[in-house]
């Protein structure tokens, strides 16, 4: 977990030259990445993007496109109709293997890198898209949902190029990178890359109208629910929230406050048995480990069971929670952080611990750092007013569009 110090390093930009060491494959650099943006995408590439994005043409079958799963109406998520916290595919019957995350605020995730703060003992990692962190951008982000079986289908890219030579904006994208970008395969999914990242880039997909971005500026007020809720988030010794989920309330810069750092964490949380996949007893989805090997890290296998930590930003919008989608209410999520340890038996199945990852990798899981560290018999760190306070706080994360559908 990356301490305090991290707040400060937001602000020193990462080059080239700041990586002082691999990590298999993977960089660990001197400072962590600056502030993202501010983005300026060419506004007909964005447009492209945003055609791209809601074309149902995209899938195989037809009628899968990327907006199905990232709604607009839900704050660019959703799972495409599924009521088990787990996607519909394009074909039915078949499902992905995790919640859908929101698409917004996608263009501010730095690529996957190791930093290690001065309170750390090691070199951790950080970035990342995907809840593992395996796509460092967003044109090797859209190639894997395009080709995933279970979620939009595509047999191959050069299925996908097809696809784009016969959308209906193909003119476009060869007004946008030449006659003859779709020519190739590689040209075709390339610009439909650079064209998605312009579309996540844009201010649609990074609205900064919250409640809370109108606190900060001076043109909102809190209940006072809310600012207790704001003040445990904070709070080392109480929600120890803001440790994982960083924001900076005296910045005048949103992109500041994006209630993450970024980094992973293993949590525990608990299996989540609607899940078809879930009666395979021997079924686990262990998260960064599967990346770490990927990339070469040194014993891979101690990173099972971490996933990235998530922005907060909109998140009392979301259909379900957590990485596996178990939880259906933001008040039970937050009471599964105060609670887990103190009443293992309210989450697990027969109360057995941390029952979503294999007995071998459970000792991955946090149980060292606030509020984790309860064991039964304990007073929790929140108590149930606590917790609705913080519910309180984090509803005021939602931005303008979706503040009404909490």
């Amino acid at each position: 977990m990356a301490s305090l110090a991290l707040v400060a390093m937001l602000a020193v930009p990462a080059s080239a030259q700041d990586v002082v060491a691999r990590i298999g494959t993977t960089p660990q650099r001197a400072a962590m990445p600056g502030v993202a943006g501010p983005f300026n995408p060419s506004p007909a590439r964005a447009a492209l993007g945003r055609q791209a994005f809601f074309d149902a043409r995209l899938s195989e079958p037809a009628g899968t496109s990327c907006a199905s799963c990232h709604h607009p109406a839900k704050a660019f998520s959703g799972n495409h109709g599924s009521r088990i916290g787990v996607p519909l595919g394009s074909r039915p019957g078949l499902l992905g293997v995790r919640n859908t995350p929101s698409a917004l605020y996608t263009a501010y995730v730095p690529p996957l890198l190791f930093y290690q703060d001065d309170d750390a003992p090691a070199p951790t990692p950080f970035g990342g898209l995907f809840a593992d962190g395996r796509a460092d951008d967003v044109p090797a982000l859209v190639r894997h949902p395009l080709l995933d079986p279970n979620e939009m289908h595509n047999r191959s890219l050069d299925a996908v190029a097809a696809k784009l030579c016969g959308a209906p904006y193909a003119d476009g994208l060869k007004r946008e990178f030449g006659p003859k970008a779709l020519d190739t395969t590689a040209g075709a999914i390339a610009a439909l890359g650079k064209t998605m990242e312009s579309f996540l880039q844009s201010r649609e997909m990074a609205p900064f109208s919250s409640r809370y971005d109108a606190w900060v500026q001076g043109k909102a007020t809190f209940s006072p629910q809310e600012l207790r809720g704001l003040k445990l988030f904070k709070n080392p010794d109480k929600g120890n929230c803001a440790s994982c989920h960083k924001f900076n309330e005296t910045s005048s810069n949103p992109a500041r406050s994006m209630f993450t750092d970024y980094g992973f964490d293993a949590i525990g949380v608990p299996r989540n048995r609607a899940l078809p996949a879930t009666r395979d007893a021997k079924y686990f989805d262990t998260g960064l480990c599967a990346t770490a090997s990927a990339n070469k890290w040194p014993d891979s296998g101690q990173w099972c069971g971490y996933f990235r930590t998530p922005s907060l930003r909109n998140v009392a919008v979301r259909e379900r929670w957590m990485h596996n989608g178990v939880f259906t209410t933001l008040r039970d999520a937050v009471a599964f952080y105060a609670t887990r340890s103190i009443e293992p038996e309210r989450w697990y199945r027969k109360g057995e611990l941390f029952d979503d990852l294999p007995e071998r990798y459970r000792g991955n899981v946090n149980a060292a750092t606030l509020p984790y560290n309860r064991r039964k018999g304990m007073q929790p760190a929140l108590d149930d007013d606590e917790i609705d306070a913080i519910v309180a706080f984090l509803r005021t994360l939602t931005d303008a569009p979706w503040a009404g559908r909490q």
